[in-house]
């Protein structure tokens, strides 16, 4: 029938569907006249190329091959038979996934036998040439190098029909299969190639990230085995299953969710690891950072802050188990002299907080608009002349050797780049300070070998900033010199080692450090001695340092924000909020959904509070609310000093009173404390709340 065209004609179609609105007219209109189905298909005959023309112009950008560093004329033969999908070509086929099947479902009468019920199959699509059953290919896997040797794998090929695998002798370009025998290579994508110069297709990032982990661990011992095999399965056939084996042997299994962890240890159970077994699963395993922030004052002056020694040490680095780190007593807020082990070279540094807008401007080396204050903020600290963002951001990009995907830089001071800063020894071995709280006694200590070194490199310190001084300073002897060549050829790059080595586990709770800057200030080296120092005694003095510095600056935790998505009526707005409340969590966008009475709420929750979060939603609202979906959103500092006591009268009367004597509490039970304490317990390190009191006739009961 024809689009109405008159005003009768009109009346007629509002007639008969009843339609009253503007919308709902217009509707009626467009499903009576204009269906959906006819006008996608004709969009897609007028506007979309032809199949022969798309296949050319994004085959070669959707099923691309990574290229090799060198131009090799076999992988370019390989690449355009890809591009044209010829059957004749060389033969390439990409397996994207893994699954599994019932044995009994696969028609081949010359199957392996095996006493596994359940068969792992890889799921493959014949990019070019020709696949034969029975004929070996080379395979390439994700992390696959150029120029390495090769193996090859025969193969079996299966055609999907429903729950059928039926063997085929065959699979030309172009179509879709099952391939049996790569269950071995344990990888989850693989490209099979009749050619050793062929490479993998590029990786497709998924966009997903593991949220719930757990340690798996068979109840009896004898299991093991059964359980790392049906684990390897499992890994294989889930592509959003990550499992990983820990130094201390830990299997760690990481999934989406709490309902795909759930179905994922079913399967393991009844499915993967071929009998019947009992499994221990642990409480989800939670990942947090260690990081730092600023003193009070120390973004005001870089040179009062350096002198000013009228503070006390941060509280943590006076407590067990924090205050037995090894040369705790040679840092103090935030800056170290570590000495390397024979006293061959003493190398002084610093760390500071590193925000993340400063350290995406370090990426694109450019100043990202709003990264203006903190990087004048940070260039304050570090004693910058110039203090425009762009000046700052310019001495920060001169002086890094290196940066991280962390959110973690380490540079290294002009003072040490030109020498005024480093210093050579004549003598067995450099001077070494007192401990803080040791008494000196003057007149020894400035006779002693290296002390003039170390009160030179001191002073200039203090005076000079990151920038430095320039040029190399005038009074550089030869010794200078020679300890600066040996600082730039055999130590610089181990400093780096140590600095990636430190970062690995903190000194809080042995989690991974970030957002911090390792700031490089002075070198002290003996030039008499036949051996300055191996690399490894210079990553070992690096990882002590920074730790040790970490420890006497503000300590603060970094958890994972996690994003969260759902709908809600209006009548459970309430138990939403309160429920999200008391996990800490933040609504950041509530809005109807049109036609609709539900809501559309956006929300951040702290990922350590995650967990059984919607069965408790779906309790406390009595179904108005759906089930949240959770994704990874960004990495949070939480604002709260673990080591916090209450130190003044109104701090007293607020919190009560925390006795020190007889007990070794790091202070009240706050929010990262109580983290920190739960890790530590997971990785069997010393909990302060567990250490026997020494002094046990000194304790008093503070509940009552």
């Amino acid at each position: 029938s024809h689009i109405p065209s008159t005003i009768d004609e009109m009346k007629e179609v509002l007639f008969r569907t009843g339609s009253t609105s503007q919308d709902s007219v217009l509707r009626s209109l467009l499903r009576r006249y204009r269906p959906l189905s006819e006008s996608v298909l004709d969009a897609v005959c007028e506007h979309c190329p032809s199949p022969a023309i798309a296949a050319k112009e994004l085959r070669t950008h959707a099923l691309a091959l990574r290229e090799p560093p060198t131009t090799l004329p076999e992988f370019e033969k390989v690449q355009t038979a890809v591009a044209e999908c010829n059957p004749e070509g060389l033969a390439v086929a990409h397996v994207c996934k893994f699954l599994s099947t019932d044995r009994a479902n696969i028609r081949d009468v010359n199957l392996p036998s095996s006493d596994d019920k359940h068969v792992i199959v890889g799921l493959a699509r014949v990019l070019s040439g020709t696949f034969r059953t029975g004929q070996e290919y080379y395979w390439m896997g994700p992390k696959h190098q150029c120029g390495t040797m090769q193996e090859k794998k025969a193969i079996r090929l299966y055609l999907l029909m429903g729950s059928s695998f039926v063997l085929v002798d065959e699979v030309p370009a172009g179509h879709i299969c099952a391939v049996y025998g790569l269950e071995e290579l344990q990888l989850k994508t693989v490209t099979l190639c009749d050619s050793p110069d062929g490479m993998p297709l590029k990786g497709l990032d998924r966009g997903l990230r593991p949220l719930v982990k757990v340690n798996v661990e068979p109840v009896s011992a004898s299991d093991m085995d059964a359980l790392e095999r049906g684990l390897v399965k499992l890994s294989l056939a889930d592509g959003a299953v990550e499992v990983t084996a820990t130094a201390k042997g830990e299997r760690i299994l990481a999934c989406l969710g709490e309902i795909h962890l759930e179905q994922s240890i079913l399967d393991l159970e009844k499915v993967y690891c071929g009998k019947e077994m009992e499994l221990r699963i642990s409480d989800p395993i939670v990942e947090f950072g260690e990081t730092t922030t600023w003193f009070e004052g120390e973004t005001a002056d870089y040179t009062d802050f350096y002198e000013d020694r009228s503070h006390p040490v941060a509280r943590q680095a006076t407590i067990p188990p924090y205050c037995e780190e090894e040369g705790i007593g040679n840092a103090y807020r935030g800056r170290t002299r570590t000495v390397l082990s024979g006293r061959t070279a003493a190398i002084g540094l610093r760390v500071v907080p590193l925000s993340e807008s400063i350290y995406a401007c370090l990426q694109e080396k450019t100043v990202i608009e709003g990264s203006e204050d903190e990087l004048i903020e940070t260039g304050r600290a570090l004693g910058c002349p110039d203090l425009t963002p762009e000046s700052v951001l310019n001495a920060l990009l001169d002086t890094i050797c290196a940066i991280d995907e962390s959110g973690n830089a380490i540079v290294e001071a002009k003072g040490i780049t030109s020498g005024s800063c480093v210093r050579g020894v004549e003598g067995d071995e450099i001077y070494t300070a007192k401990a803080s709280g040791d008494e000196d006694d003057e007149e020894e200590t400035s006779l002693s070998p290296g002390r003039t070194e170390y009160e030179h490199v001191r002073n200039k310190v203090g005076k000079s900033g990151l920038l430095g001084d320039e040029q190399a300073s005038s009074t550089a002897t030869e010794a200078d010199k020679a300890a600066l060549q040996l600082w730039k050829t055999k130590m610089r790059g181990s400093a780096v080692a140590g600095f990636q080595l430190a970062l690995r586990s903190g000194p809080l709770c042995e989690e991974p450090v970030r957002g911090i800057v390792v700031v490089l200030e002075s070198v002290e080296v003996v030039i008499s001695s036949n051996d300055s120092g191996s690399g490894g005694m210079v990553v070992a003095a690096l990882k002590c340092g920074i730790r040790c510095a970490l420890l006497t600056r503000p300590a603060r935790l970094m958890e994972g924000h996690l994003k969260l998505t759902l709908h809600s009526s209006l009548a459970g707005l309430g138990p939403l909020y309160a429920v999200l409340s008391k996990r800490r969590g933040k609504v950041l966008e509530d809005t109807m959904v049109e036609g609709t009475d539900l809501l559309m709420i956006t929300a951040t929750l702290p990922q350590a509070e995650s967990f059984r979060l919607a069965p408790e939603l779906l309790q406390k609202s009595s179904g108005e609310v759906t089930v949240p979906e959770l994704e990874f959103l960004k990495w949070s500092r939480l604002d709260t000093d673990p080591f916090w006591i209450p130190t003044s009268l109104e701090e007293r009367e607020d919190f009560g009173e925390i006795l020190i004597n007889g007990d070794v509490s790091t202070g009240l039970d706050n929010t990262a404390l109580k983290y920190i304490r739960q890790v530590r317990e997971r990785k069997g390190l010393l909990v302060d709340s567990s250490r026997t009191v020494i002094a046990a006739e000194k304790q008093r009961t503070l509940k009552r």
